[in-house]
């Protein structure tokens, strides 16, 4: 459903938030090995999610990624549309430039109905509530997130 940019950059900062939550701050080389993802892609997503501004980085010793504590949770939809646009909340499913009520796509209706669906979802959760989820009993619940 999400372009792999999308997907790393949110495994990666739940990944990030479950190291957190432990008091440890992980690096790139960690962090894409263990979202199974190519290093260097990782490491471009986890820069430019610094320079957003949805987490941050210190280098050196005690160094690695981050999230601020003072920051207010950061909700999917908003990683969605810094990465991707908000084209999956507001556009045509058809791909029309010109789709709207008055002018409805073969799939407006339809359409209409997952898009608002997939809205509500991501409003409402956020990074840490995700990471939150993957924890069952103190234990990490996803494989390869540990």
């Amino acid at each position: 459903m999400f372009n792999k940019e999308t997907e790393y950059a949110l495994r990666g900062l739940v990944y990030i938030q479950l190291q957190n939550f432990d008091g440890k701050r992980p690096g790139i080389a960690e962090i894409a090995e263990q979202i199974d993802a190519p290093h260097f892609y990782t490491a471009k997503i986890l820069q430019r999610l610094v320079k957003l501004g949805f987490i941050e980085s210190q280098k050196g010793v005690g160094g690695g990624f981050f999230f601020d504590k003072k920051k207010p949770d950061l909700s999917l939809k908003q990683l969605i549309i810094a990465i991707e646009g908000g084209k999956l909340f507001f556009g045509c499913g058809f791909g029309l430039k010109q789709c709207d009520e008055n002018n409805p796509c073969p799939l407006h209706d339809k359409y209409a109905l997952i898009r608002n669906a997939l809205d509500q979802l991501v409003t409402e959760e956020n990074v840490q509530s995700l990471a939150q989820k993957t924890l069952r009993g103190g234990e990490m619940i996803l494989p390869r997130l540990r």
